[in-house]
């Protein structure tokens, strides 16, 4: 119950307040030390964005996030027993360690790729 508060809390807070304008908003450690962009960087004006409904602006702050909230929500209706027990084919192809791979492997060209 603590968590969905905490959730609502901060999506009314990036709905409310842009971080590209408010200085509040945390900046990226990795690339304040490097230079370099990390695969978040960009992810909370993405989730403003996404907010306001505007996915293309989103898609340009950060594109991994714009996909990677519909496939977090996806793996948090495949936590709920019922479904997974429903689909337990579907569960398996989700949760196995080449999905794993998978997804590291995207990120790290997602990092490599928007570096360059």
């Amino acid at each position: 119950m603590i968590s969905v508060a905490v959730i609502l809390i901060l999506g009314a807070a990036y709905f409310f307040f842009n971080p590209a304008e408010n200085p509040f908003f945390p900046s990226c450690p990795f690339k304040s030390a490097t230079g370099l962009d990390c695969p978040g960087c960009g992810s909370q004006r993405a989730v403003h964005e996404l907010l306001h409904l505007n996915f293309k602006s989103a898609f340009i702050h950060n594109p991994l996030i714009v996909v990677a909230i519909p496939v977090s929500f996806l793996y948090l209706i495949f936590s709920i027993d019922a479904v997974k027990n429903r689909f337990p084919k579907l569960y398996r192809l989700l949760f196995n360690r080449i999905s794993f791979y998978i997804f590291a492997v995207i990120v790290l060209l997602f990092f490599i790729f928007r570096n360059m």
